[in-house]
């Protein structure tokens, strides 16, 4: 094909979910509630990690990083997805599709990294607790942080330093709620088999081998408790389980879409939405719901707040 005399395309469709208007309302209500949710949740655990002296523990400032980093993945493709579903023309620009896929992979790559630093903050705090300040020092965990942002930013930049320059010209309808990588190298005008492949080890051995080892840390975790105490083994697991909750939901609907990138998979939009919408939702809701100390020092900043402003 003589690229030159093609028409390049501009911007891309997205088809989003169709149906009646009626559903595509109760859709709109439905994700515009629980993205507020997600929102509120988020923030408001951000806010209690910040200025609560009593979650000063790194398991604590861990959590609110998750947070953010929760905050920005649901807001980078959310939205978007909300306004188009009462929206007749439902496009989005190149340069608007190239960085949402960018700041999509850029957030999870560095949330599968921060999922493994605190699985390992789980393991020093529950298998070698007299030395858990030692180990988990201030410089450590910042240490920690930075390296999963680092390996986002790695992450997707080697992905989109390919995907950026493709050139794209005819079809520019993309089957699903946001741009996703697998399905925009598609509608590339040039063979992009190798591409392809190179998404599929980048994308889908990256979370495949994340949650791997998230799976056998928590397996040692466990296997270590049971030796010392069988007493023990119900505590670490009740701490542990939400950990592993939050760990199976974000890789699940990772793997399989990654699974099968280039074939058609009508699960795809299902398993988009729960991992960019829903997903960040439960990390507030696993994450106060469960955890006593948390609730407090919620409580506690209220009780705070309500107290300074009655003083004016």
């Amino acid at each position: 094909m003589d690229l030159r005399n093609a028409s390049m395309v501009t911007e891309f469709i997205l088809l989003g979910f169709s149906g009646p208007w009626e559903l595509q309302v109760f859709f709109f209500v439905t994700f515009a509630l629980i993205y507020g949710a997600t929102l509120m949740g988020n923030i408001l655990i951000i806010i209690t990690v910040t200025f609560s002296s009593a979650l000063r523990s790194p398991m604590y400032f861990l959590l609110g990083n998750l947070s953010f980093l929760d905050l920005c993945l649901s807001t980078v493709t959310t939205p978007k997805m909300i306004t188009d579903l009462l929206a007749e023309h439902r496009a989005i620009s190149l340069w608007g599709c190239m960085a949402q896929m960018f700041f999509m992979h850029f957030f999870g790559g560095a949330e599968m990294t921060l999922l493994i630093t605190m699985a390992f903050d789980r393991y020093v705090a529950i298998c070698k607790p007299l030395h858990y300040r030692t180990i988990m020092s201030h410089r450590l965990l910042r240490g920690l942080v930075v390296l999963s942002w680092t390996i986002g930013f790695i992450h997707t930049t080697s992905q989109m330093v390919l995907t950026v320059n493709l050139p794209f010209c005819g079809h520019n309808v993309i089957d699903n709620i946001f741009c996703d990588l697998p399905l925009v190298i598609k509608l590339a005008c040039i063979e992009t088999y190798t591409l392809e492949l190179f998404v599929i080890a980048d994308s889908g051995l990256l979370s495949l081998i994340c949650f791997i080892l998230l799976l056998v840390s928590y397996t040692v975790i466990l296997v270590t408790v049971r030796q010392r105490s069988s007493g023990g083994l119900s505590k670490a697991l009740s701490t542990l389980s939400a950990h592993i909750i939050v760990v199976t939901l974000f890789f699940g609907p990772c793997i399989f879409i990654y699974a099968w990138p280039f074939k058609s998979f009508s699960g795809n939009k299902v398993l988009a939405v729960f991992y960019t919408v829903i997903t960040p939702l439960l990390n507030p809701l696993i994450y106060t719901l469960r955890n006593q100390k948390m609730q407090e020092a919620m409580k506690k900043l209220q009780a705070q707040h309500v107290g300074s402003t009655e003083t004016f």
